[in-house]
């Protein structure tokens, strides 16, 4: 019959060694496949690391919650914040595996961040029922952030502290953060372009930047999704674009839910740019990224935010558009110009790629291709047509002209 043991404090030696520092050591015991009892031990880290047996105390509790993990933990025994956050990114946001089907890499990236940037700081040297609802209220509102990024800390706290009820260093229906209040509300409407100020847009980008913006405002791809893209991703007889990856911070992973994955329809005039930029580009083999950085020999896309700051911002203050542009700008655009073009929401939806819109419209209704294809055409029937009046003015000598005629042939 299998008997647990007690709960392990384990020990902590100092060990001199033969050459370099004394290094801190700790050790415990554990069952092995034949359910004998076995002495084992690990190295935390030198002396200068840990001067202090306290600092190497501290840095063992989360190999003491580890190998204790077959053992109940409340409510006698004490778990620090700092614990729990080693414990949840050994658990939760390890490297990806092949067949993970957990958090994608940009999720566990921001995970990582906020909890190192502002729960450990605060809480690290808390222990867990220390933690409560008003307190962490009343942090949030000190937080020199925005509303959406301080409901973001928050809900990142309300899933660690999910992580210690499953692990068990918590009681079930004891997650404080549950009860925490933290509005996510935008204080300011984002700004979203209109038909003019896209165009005028567009007369001010290079070729490169032009079709970027242009297949970003006419899909809503996310900037991660658009830097991703390679030639062999479009299909330029059918009319389609394969979404099936994602890069954040140089790493390639997969997108950011399964129904970002799906096919996104590619009206004419975006595939005639497509193929315009390819003839011209220098990197356009199947296997090559369809924005792949020269400066990196073709190895890497190039970096959006690099193209935003150096190329899309000084145009935008060219083109005398005072808004503030970012790659979500033009995903936020697009679909306002679906929905004032009176287009069904579940075309919106799957259009964008959303996960859901509600439970119902996910049950009862499905979009087909061509209402989205039209969808999207009617969009670029709007920005088509906007070119082609601003060509006409730029060209009609007794018309207004604010830009080069080199730009307009560029």
């Amino acid at each position: 019959m299998f008997r647990r043991t007690r709960y392990q404090q384990g020990t902590i030696d100092r060990v001199k060694r033969k050459q370099g520092p004394d290094c801190w050591i700790f050790r415990w015991r554990e069952t092995d496949a034949s359910g004998k009892r076995v002495r084992r031990k690990v190295v935390l880290g030198t002396i200068e690391k840990y001067p202090t047996e306290s600092s190497a105390l501290k840095a063992a509790e989360s190999l003491r919650v580890t190998i204790n993990e077959e053992q109940p933990r409340f409510p006698q025994q004490p778990v620090s914040v700092a614990a729990l956050i080693t414990h949840f990114k050994l658990h939760e946001l390890g490297p990806i595996q092949e067949d993970d089907e957990g958090r994608a890499f940009s999720t566990r990236t921001v995970y990582s961040d906020f909890l190192r940037l502002y729960v450990e700081p605060k809480w690290g040297d808390s222990g867990l029922r220390e933690v409560r609802a008003v307190a962490v209220e009343k942090w949030l509102r000190t937080l020199p952030l925005a509303r959406g990024t301080k409901s973001k800390v928050r809900n990142i706290m309300s899933v660690l502290f999910n992580h210690a009820i499953r692990h068990e260093f918590l009681p079930q229906n004891s997650n404080p953060i549950t009860m925490v209040r933290q509005s996510a509300k935008r204080i300011g409407v984002p700004d979203i372009l209109d038909v003019a100020e896209l165009v005028a847009l567009f007369e001010e980008l290079s070729h490169r930047e032009r079709v970027m913006v242009l297949l970003d405002a006419l899909t809503g791809l996310r900037r991660g999704e658009l830097m991703a893209l390679k030639w062999q991703d479009a299909n330029f007889e059918e009319l389609e674009l394969s979404v099936t990856r994602s890069i954040y911070r140089k790493v390639v992973g997969r997108c950011k839910t399964l129904a970002s994955e799906k096919p996104v329809p590619l009206d004419p005039w975006i595939a005639e740019e497509l193929l315009t930029w390819k003839r011209g580009c220098p990197y356009n083999q199947p296997e090559d990224w369809i924005f792949a950085s020269t400066r990196m020999k073709g190895k890497q896309p190039y970096s959006p935010d690099s193209i935003l700051k150096r190329c899309i911002r000084p145009a935008a203050t060219r083109a005398k558009i005072a808004k503030t542009i970012g790659w979500h700008t033009f995903r936020r655009t697009f679909s306002t110009l679906l929905k004032a073009n009176g287009e069904d929401v579940k075309v919106v939806q799957e259009l964008l790629r959303h996960a859901s819109t509600k439970i119902t419209l996910d049950v009862y209704a499905q979009a087909v291709t061509p209402d989205k294809r039209r969808a999207q055409t009617k969009v670029a029937d709007m920005l088509r047509a906007g070119v082609g009046a601003r060509k006409k003015s730029l060209l009609d000598p007794s018309g207004p002209s604010t830009i080069s005629q080199e730009a307009v042939s560029d």
